[in-house]
């Protein structure tokens, strides 16, 4: 019975044994397995990535600046936003630019992008290879009117502009502005550099710096020419004070250079109490001038803006110049200059939108900027205040070139957020 007994004792014993020798020696095999193939990634890679060196990067393009109606309309919810300095635009987003709108918008590849009034763009892409090697931007142009200035390329980067006539790529160090007019015609300026244009009528150009380009609305170059430049304005010189003669009313002669390049038909000409030159601010606007001088008759104390284009005489149009403001100063009306219900709206970083109240168009100035008191007496502008400000000037100035300056406490922690 002993003996027995202690044969089926070591038997089972010896089952249990040969279990664990297996399991010992399967661990160590999954051992091996797992460590060769860590070390196959660590010196090879994956074997199922097909080979690609880099992965593509997502960037947000960002504000470089703005002003006026500025929106962004975002692809993933289709909420629209208003414009903060903040605020980043990413693939599938839309912005858009009121009658007063303007933007500067920067992108991964360090070009420039000038959103200008009535517009609307979209942003394709705005991706780099992993490790900051080659970039892809690409931008479509819906409507209105966009600047674009690349800076120096790496190679592989790839900027792109698109509109419903054309697809542009656009090379290094160019500075050009591609237009979408409410007719569905198109045109292309390069002032320097060179971009290679492929149109919906199956053209493919190269536009040199200083050539222009028209498009029809099937897509065909209509027309293809010296770009003609911006006059240059002369007088009177930005900032300049106009004293008024007795009665008020003044005669002020506007003058210009015929434009560096191109050779001008005529001019247009526009004076508005609006920097945006909006319908509801224009004072005067007169076209077919041959002269390159206009005079603007019963003109009354206020501030004004003009600027002025060329137009060759095969229809192309010259950018406007930039607007010029002068101030027509009369006698005073000797009324107490005020500033009433300021308050501040926090908008990002250091950048705040001042609001308050003073006389119907008055000048109001805080830390360098300035703009003009609507017809209700209400005003509204952009600052940048440092974390450590504590009050801020407030300048008004009327028409007449009368002044009153407000010391207004701030406090960055009680502006509206």
């Amino acid at each position: 019975m002993s003996s027995k007994s202690n044969s089926f004792a070591s038997i089972e014993w010896l089952v249990v044994q040969k279990r664990l020798i297996y399991f010992v020696a399967a661990l160590f095999v999954f051992g091996i397995v797992t460590g060769g193939a860590a070390f196959y990634f660590w010196m090879y890679g994956n074997p199922l990535g097909g080979g690609q060196q880099s992965t593509p990067v997502l960037a947000g393009a960002r504000f470089n600046s703005f002003e006026g109606d500025v929106r962004v309309v975002r692809a993933q919810t289709r909420e629209t936003i208003t414009v903060r300095s903040d605020t980043q635009l990413y693939p599938g987003d839309t912005v858009q630019t009121g009658a007063d709108g303007r933007a500067r918008i920067s992108f991964i590849d360090g070009s420039a992008y000038v959103v200008r009034p009535n517009s609307v763009i979209t942003v394709r892409d705005n991706t780099t290879a992993e490790g900051g090697g080659s970039t892809n931007v690409r931008v479509a142009v819906a409507r209105g009117q966009v600047n674009v200035r690349t800076e120096q390329q790496t190679e592989g980067t790839s900027n792109v502009v698109e509109t419903q006539l054309t697809e542009n790529r656009v090379a290094s160090q160019t500075a050009s502005s591609f237009a979408v007019r409410e007719d569905n015609t198109e045109d292309i300026r390069v002032a320097s550099g060179s971009i290679e244009t492929n149109t919906r009528g199956g053209e493919k150009v190269t536009v040199r710096g200083g050539e222009y380009i028209a498009l029809n609305q099937s897509g065909s170059i209509k027309s293809r020419e010296k770009l003609l430049d911006v006059p240059a304005p002369t007088a009177p010189r930005n900032l300049e004070k106009i004293a008024a003669v007795a009665g008020g009313a003044m005669l002020i002669a506007l003058r210009w250079q015929r434009p560096a390049s191109g050779m001008p038909a005529y001019y247009r000409v526009e004076v508005a109490t609006s920097p945006f030159f909006v319908a509801a601010g224009k004072v005067i606007e007169r076209d077919q001038l041959q002269a390159t001088e206009f005079s603007v008759g019963d003109m009354r104390p206020g501030n004004y803006f003009w600027r002025v284009r060329a137009f060759a005489p095969s229809g192309q149009a010259s950018e406007w110049c930039e607007p010029q403001k002068f101030i027509i100063v009369g006698g005073g009306s000797g009324e107490m200059l005020t500033i009433t219900d300021m308050n501040f709206e926090y908008v990002g970083g250091s950048v705040y939108v001042a609001r308050g109240r003073t006389q119907p168009g008055n000048t109001v100035r805080i830390n360098g900027r300035e703009t003009l008191a609507d017809a209700s007496g209400a005003f509204q502008l952009q600052i940048a205040a440092p974390s450590q400000t504590s009050e801020l000037t407030v300048e008004a100035e009327d028409p007449s070139g009368n002044r009153n300056s407000y010391l207004i406490p701030f406090s960055p922690n009680s502006a509206q957020r």
